[in-house]
């Protein structure tokens, strides 16, 4: 565990300066295209991905430190999440670092524990045990915190896991998990995803404080 004065450098940096809300607007699909399918704006503040046919969605912009905050929920036994530092691996296709959101007690991945679940370092790092998440079909409240290589995912007001990219012990994740032939994964900085796995699911109040 690093120490409290790291952990509250961290922290500090998310109120540094104000959030930039992002819309559909901010975002395409892999393609550059403006999002469209199963993706819809409901009011200012929600993104309704009505289920499938809408595809990943990428940022427009590219984030190395910043802070990502939004509330979402999912359909009973849904599945999706937000990636960061996405980037196209070997010309092809987009990966990034992924904030899980899945319902754990009801969907077959989720139910593998560990990594697959919310607010988890997606395959990768486990979020801590007893975690403060909500059912499926209530609003969680989720926070990201990217700082020269300190990363924190936060789960309705509490620290769920972090991870030091710079440390050894991050290539020894890397290396064991399904990233580990993708050269050049997560550099240090990339696009946000919003990704599409099929399911329903809802962003509400979706905003970004970069540096």
């Amino acid at each position: 565990m690093r120490p409290l004065f790291v952990l509250f450098t961290l922290v500090s940096y998310s109120i540094a300066a104000d959030p930039v809300p992002l819309t559909l607007a901010d975002f395409t699909n892999v393609k550059g295209e403006a999002p469209s399918g199963g993706w819809q704006s409901e009011g200012k503040d929600v993104i309704h991905l009505a289920g499938k046919g809408g595809g990943n969605l990428i940022s427009k912009k590219e984030y190395k430190n910043f802070v990502l905050e939004w509330e979402w929920k999912l359909n009973p036994k849904g599945n999706n999440g937000i990636k960061y530092w996405v980037t196209q691996i070997g010309g092809k296709e987009w990966l990034g670092i992924e904030y899980q959101m899945i319902d754990d007690s009801g969907h077959p991945d989720g139910l593998k524990g560990g990594s697959h679940t919310t607010a988890s370092i997606y395959d990768i790092k486990s979020p801590v045990n007893g975690k403060n998440v909500k059912p499926a079909g209530e609003w969680n409240s989720s926070k990201i915190i990217v700082k020269d290589g300190q990363l924190q995912h936060w789960l309705n007001g509490e620290l769920a896991t972090e991870a030091d990219t710079t440390a050894p012990e991050w290539k020894e994740r890397i290396a064991k998990s399904k990233f580990k032939n993708k050269k050049d994964f997560a550099p240090g900085q990339g696009k946000i995803m919003l990704t599409e796995h099929g399911d329903e699911t809802w962003f509400r109040n979706l905003r970004v404080t970069a540096n």
